[in-house]
């Protein structure tokens, strides 16, 4: 997949990752120097230093636990056919990397607490050096202890790829500005990506009297995490179906639904990474506190994802066992279907 985006008018992402990929640390560290005037010629781990409020980290992290634990899907075994089983077991992924945007703190605790949860072996971290003390000290409080201070699209290369110092990952997670989201795709040919989670998305959906600051509150909120964030209002008069139509074909990251109408299409809505209902569940409260996750699709990618949840971080293995009675009965069809496809090799394991 090639990319147009640019990082600045001479380097595109792709060069980025391309460059992290052929030369490791040293690229690495340059594209730092560069973005971040990060002065090292070796990656370096973020130190934890200053004040974190660690109730808040805890009770949040304890939030987050509690609600992805419930998501467990159970493993399944079952006999299809007389003599043919079947088995489906679901398993941790080994490592994970996570994309810590600058200081978000709770970013790390949606993505690492699950990974906990699901039984990943080894979890890393990159994150810009700048706020990367606080996310330090927050890995610190959760239990992880390899957190990097590097950031933006050469970070998404180390984890996919690997460099001296940072051994790769089979799956990255995390959200990100619009350079880490291209950088995630791109790398997304070689290794295993969360969703498409770049800048933030609203759509606030309000009755006729609702009360204009709660409008503007949400929009606010979301326009914090950076310029290239969008919000967008749809009113609800008469004609309830034109209103859930608009708000299905933005397809964002969150709709928040003020007043007894708007209310009224929580049920009905698919195209969403969040919905918020009422005046007392404000976004933010997801982003930090209910323990739902705020990793989520942006882009329109709502229209076919979800956001993330504790099987984002497992994957599922079946496996089939067939007696010589099964093999028997299958046989007829393994013999038709093969033969209608040309497979004669396939064909012939039918009968043993």
């Amino acid at each position: 997949m090639s990319t147009p985006v640019k990082t600045d008018t001479a380097v595109s992402i792709e060069e980025i990752v391309n460059d992290v990929r052929e030369r490791g640390d040293a690229a690495l560290s340059e594209w730092s120097a560069k973005f971040d005037a990060t002065t090292s010629t070796q990656p370096e781990r973020a130190v934890a230093y200053g004040d974190i409020p660690t109730a808040a980290v805890l009770a949040a992290a304890e939030a987050v636990r509690n609600w992805h634990e419930a998501q467990r899907p159970g493993d399944l075994m079952m006999e299809v056919s007389p003599g043919v089983t079947l088995e489906r077991r679901w398993s941790p992924l080994r490592s994970v990397g996570i994309y810590v945007p600058k200081g978000l703190v709770s970013s790390l605790i949606m993505t690492a607490v699950p990974a906990q949860v699901a039984g990943v072996e080894r979890i890393v971290v990159c994150t810009p050096p700048r706020g990367s003390a606080a996310v330090a000290a927050t890995a610190a409080l959760l239990g992880i202890d390899e957190v990097w201070a590097i950031g933006g699209a050469q970070a998404i290369a180390a984890m996919a790829y690997g460099t001296e110092s940072i051994a790769p990952v089979d799956k990255i997670f995390g959200p990100g500005s619009g350079a880490v989201n291209t950088a995630k795709l791109l790398v997304s040919r070689d290794v295993a990506i969360d969703l498409p989670a770049g800048p933030s998305e609203i759509v606030v959906v309000a009755d006729d009297g609702v009360d204009e600051a709660l409008i503007a509150q949400e929009i606010a909120a979301q326009m914090e995490h950076g310029p290239d964030s969008k919000g967008y209002v749809v009113r609800v008069g008469e004609d309830l179906d034109a209103a859930l139509a608009e708000v299905e074909s933005y397809a964002a990251e969150h709709v928040a639904l003020l007043g007894e109408r708007a209310e009224s299409l929580a049920g009905r809505i698919r195209n969403a990474g969040a919905v918020f209902v009422g005046p007392y569940s404000p976004v933010p409260a997801g982003d930090y506190a209910t323990g739902g996750n705020h990793v989520l699709p942006t882009g329109g990618w709502a229209k076919s994802t979800g956001g993330l949840g504790l099987e984002g971080f497992m994957k599922t293995v079946t496996v089939q066992r067939v007696t010589k009675e099964g093999l028997e009965r299958l046989a007829p069809t393994i013999e038709a279907l093969a033969e209608l496809e040309g497979m004669i090799a396939h064909k012939a394991t039918a009968r043993r």
